[in-house]
This record gives C-alpha cells, sequence and structure tokens, in this order.
C-alpha cells in the first residue's frame, strides 16, 4: 500500500534504484522570459553579486581610492572636486545594474509562480486522492457490515440447524 501510495503520487524514494522523484521535477525548464541564454543566466549572477557585501565592500574601496588619488595626487587630477567623472560612472553602473536586477527579479518570480502552480497542483491531488481513500475505507467498511450480519445470519442458521441435528438423533425411535 505504501509503495503504491508514492508511486501514485510520484514523490518519494525509488526503494529499487534509491532515485529520488519530485512533485517539482517537471519544472526543470522554467527559466523565465528570456529562456537559459547566456545573457539571462549572467544578468542574474550580476544582480546577485551586487546585492553581496564583498561588492559593497569593494566599490566603497574603490570610490575611497579614487577621491584620495584626486585630492591628494595635485598633479595627476583627472577628476577634481565634485567628482564628476565618479558620477558619471556611477550613473552608468546604476543605469545597467536596475535593469539587470529587474531581469533577474522577473524570471525568479516565473520560476516562484511555476513553483507555486505545482505545490497547488501537487495538494489538490494529494487532496483528491485522500478523498478517494476514504471513500473507499467507506465502502470496505459497509462490505464488513455486511459480511458480519451475513455471518451472523449464518452463524444463527448453523446453530438451529445443529439443534435440529441433534433434536432429531437424540429422540427415540418411534417405530423401534
Amino acid at each position: 500500500m505504501r509503495n503504491a501510495q508514492r508511486a501514485g503520487h510520484g514523490q518519494g524514494v525509488n526503494t529499487m534504484t534509491g532515485e529520488h522523484r519530485s512533485f517539482h521535477g517537471g519544472l526543470q525548464h522554467v527559466h523565465g522570459p528570456f529562456g537559459v541564454d547566456a545573457f539571462g543566466r549572467r544578468a542574474e549572477s550580476f544582480a546577485r553579486f551586487f546585492g553581496t557585501p564583498r561588492f559593497l565592500i569593494a566599490q566603497t574601496a574603490l570610490v575611497v581610492i579614487w577621491i584620495g588619488l584626486n585630492v591628494v595626487g595635485a598633479s595627476q587630477r583627472w577628476d577634481p572636486y565634485p567628482f564628476i567623472l565618479l558620477n558619471l560612472v556611477f550613473s552608468l553602473q546604476a543605469a545597467y545594474a536596475a535593469p539587470l536586477i529587474l531581469l533577474a527579479q522577473t524570471r525568479q518570480a516565473d520560476r516562484d509562480k511555476a513553483m507555486s502552480d505545482a505545490d497547488v497542483s501537487h495538494r489538490d491531488s494529494l487532496a483528491t486522492a485522500a478523498l478517494d481513500g476514504q471513500v473507499a475505507v467507506a465502502g470496505q467498511l459497509v462490505a464488513l457490515r455486511d459480511l458480519l450480519e451475513d455471518n451472523a445470519r449464518l452463524t444463527a442458521e448453523l446453530v438451529r440447524l445443529t439443534s435440529d441435528i441433534h433434536a432429531r438423533t437424540t429422540e427415540p425411535d418411534p417405530g423401534a
């Protein structure tokens, strides 16, 4: 029964091969509106990197070095105060970072929706299977009750017939 339930719902562990089956297994194709191309994957990796402490520390160090070199290095000032070139670099970074982050969020939202839909479908199939099981158990209980009633009736009939046979075999023979 347990193996039938596992096989019927596509989850659990196949004891013969040891492989794990999941109801999310069919969603490996979901990658969002931009597919599985290198651009979409690269956009997601950049978006993940922009939110890391490593990126923030590196960017802070770069800004400190930039400002330090432009304030201290009197002969090499390629971007004097108010650091317009640095502002342009940040604007360019923001112009590229925002769409990449939005692209990554869109792709993740599509994957989350597909997984959520699979979860809902799986819960519905489990609920249907549970209801089917309850109906089957109710039918078996009715059949068992009928069998018990038949057994009680047959037992009563057997007792009556046994008493009748006993009475006939123990009665004196009238012709003797």
